[in-house]
């Protein structure tokens, strides 16, 4: 992105909101904020054009952001902890053992890029994890059971870290119940990152090797920033009511967030206070102020304005399917923790009944039965019941309750294409990839195949489709799919030679499997978590797994569609 460089920032002097292309200039001397409505003094204002269309994409180096500054520790523990000496001209590391979790307060700065772990000793089966945090914070301060935490210990600790501006990013690969739900704290308050692997081992589960081998890659070269703080301003009339995500509220309006990435994401509940009739537009400004990793202090600025409209029609055809499902999981998620699972459910279910009745009694002319929804909601019903089969929310399935905390974590803070997908994946059929439409990225081309309605009908016996659901990507193998598909994409002679358990891509040097491969991969760039591959065959058991978000639920609520849209008509006749 452009970076303006000036010496003058210009603000409004009564709600500190800064300029931005929705002010209004008065004259050549005075500009009125679209956000408070004062009038303020011109005379230093800048002028800098942006054109958007000059941006170019980001490519990721493969090796750590930041220059000669960066700095890297290397902390581990058992029921010790253990500290490495990993300098120069050394032939081994040195290892530095801590039995007193009190006397770890000291400098110990290292700078690395290679450590020899030390192999685990049966004898000693705890886990210092709480002392090797602590040991940290002091370091750099010298200079169903339950879905919410059993403890407050690791948001208090978390608090310890923000303060030291320290986010702290949890890999947990465990096979055994870790207590998420406590743990998950110290990364949540400190503006952290969780990653969680459930039945991880290194030589039994390549798959989860692997994908903890690209997420670490990830994490490690991706942008950060450092040292932030996010203020949200919004127009007069209007008041932030609730945040989501990971951070640290240090004031009504202000997150505190001690490292920053673009894999994060937050959502804000706002309320209206006072009318806005004398109001055309309304106004919201989200202002990130942070260290880059090269020692730069910058200031990041979104703004966006809404058109404050008269009619409750115009509200519905301007609505945001999509945010509003995000925003909905976000509150259902924080309702089953300070109640009940299920209270959370019940409120996804009311508030589509809620909006199905609204829009029927208030706006629709149509005198027709069922449920009637505005076309830019039309899916909304369909997202909701989908929810309500995500780990995070679903009953009925049993579902382990650290892999369940770790659902709710991804809803609290992953971007909304990402949620999305997991909601409502996207559908594409690979057999008949081409280069036409395609995007043409520095020396590779990333093929464009059309986005297809998700629907059991839009497959056919003669295809290979992939349906991308965020976190996992399933490639359905037809009968009779192409035998070239097989060959070229797959390594296998024929459609009978695919073995069952298929979890990869390989690497064929021909024209078709370079295609697939580069889709895949673009596919896969941006996001924080790596997507692992199933191939699906085509058979009965295959195919319910394929689309088991949407027709396997054997709750209460529903167990298809249709079945869900009756007891939308059901609940609304009481």
């Amino acid at each position: 992105l452009p970076v303006i460089t000036s010496n003058t920032i210009v603000r409004c002097r009564s709600c500190r909101t800064y300029i931005n292309p929705f002010v209004t200039f008065l004259d050549q001397r005075r500009w009125k904020c679209n956000l408070c409505y004062r009038v303020n003094d011109g005379r230093k204002l800048f002028r800098t054009r942006c054109d958007l269309h000059s941006r170019r994409p980001i490519c990721l180096r493969s090796k750590l952001p930041g220059d000669a500054r960066t700095r890297v520790g290397f902390l581990t523990f058992d029921s010790t902890v253990h500290f490495y000496n990993l300098q120069e001209g050394l032939s081994q590391p040195q290892m530095l053992v801590v039995s007193d979790i009190d006397a770890c307060e000291g400098a110990v700065d290292f700078a690395a890029d290679y450590v020899q772990p030390e192999q685990g000793d049966p004898q000693r089966p705890r886990s210092g994890l709480t002392g090797g945090l602590q040991a940290h914070v002091a370091h750099r301060g010298s200079r169903y059971r339950h879905l919410g935490p059993a403890t407050d210990f690791y948001k208090k600790l978390a608090l310890d870290c923000s303060g030291q501006q320290i986010g702290v990013d949890l890999f947990l690969l465990s096979s055994q119940y870790a207590d998420l739900a406590s743990l998950a704290c110290i990364s949540k308050y400190s503006a952290g990152s969780l990653f969680y692997y459930p039945s991880f081992h290194y030589i039994h589960n390549p798959a989860q090797l692997e994908k903890f081998q690209r997420d670490l890659d990830r994490y490690l070269t991706r942008k950060i920033g450092f040292e932030a703080v996010m203020r949200i301003r919004c127009t007069k009339g209007l008041s932030i009511h609730t945040f989501h995500g990971n951070f640290f509220v240090r004031s009504t309006d202000l997150l505190s967030l001690a490292n920053v990435n673009p894999d994060s994401a937050f959502a804000v509940q706002m309320s209206i206070e006072d009318s806005l009739a004398d109001s055309s537009l309304a106004c919201f400004q989200a202002a990130l102020l942070y260290t880059s990793s090269k020692g730069k202090r910058r200031i990041r600025v979104h703004t966006l304005c809404l058109p404050v409209v008269s009619q409750l029609s115009d509200v519905y055809a301007g609505a945001d399917v999509q945010a509003i499902t995000c925003l909905l999981a976000n509150m259902a998620i924080d309702r089953s923790i300070s109640s009940t699972l299920s209270d959370a459910r019940d409120a996804l279910v009311n508030a589509v009944v809620d909006f199905v009745s609204a829009y029927k009694s208030s706006v629709s002319n149509l005198q027709q039965s069922g449920v009637v929804v505005p076309a830019a909601m039309r899916l909304f019903p369909l997202y909701i019941l989908a929810l309500l089969k995500q780990k995070a929310l679903r009953t009925g399935t049993s579902t382990r309750l650290d892999e369940r905390i770790c659902a709710m974590c991804e809803f609290k803070t992953q971007p909304l294409p990402q949620l999305m997908r997991m909601v409502h994946p996207d559908l594409y059929r690979l057999d008949n990839i081409t280069d036409q439409g395609a995007l043409h990225l520095n020396d590779t081309v990333v093929p464009q195949p059309h986005l297809l309605h998700l629907s059991a009908e839009r497959l056919s016996r003669d295809g290979a489709f992939l349906m991308d659901c965020g976190n996992v990507f399933y490639l359905w193998i037809s009968k009779c799919c192409n035998e070239m598909f097989v060959r070229d994409v797959l390594g296998c002679p024929n459609y009978a030679s695919v073995p069952p358990n298929m979890n990869h891509i390989p690497e064929l040097q021909n024209p078709l499997s370079e295609r697939v491969r580069a889709f895949l991969d673009w596919l896969q760039d941006n996001r924080a978590f790596s997507s692992s591959i199933h191939i699906v065959k085509d058979d009965a058991s295959a195919k319910a797994t394929l689309f088991q978000h949407l027709v396997e639920d054997r709750s209460d609520v529903a167990s298809s569609y249709q079945e869900f849209l009756q007891h939308i008509q059901q609940q609304m006749s009481k």
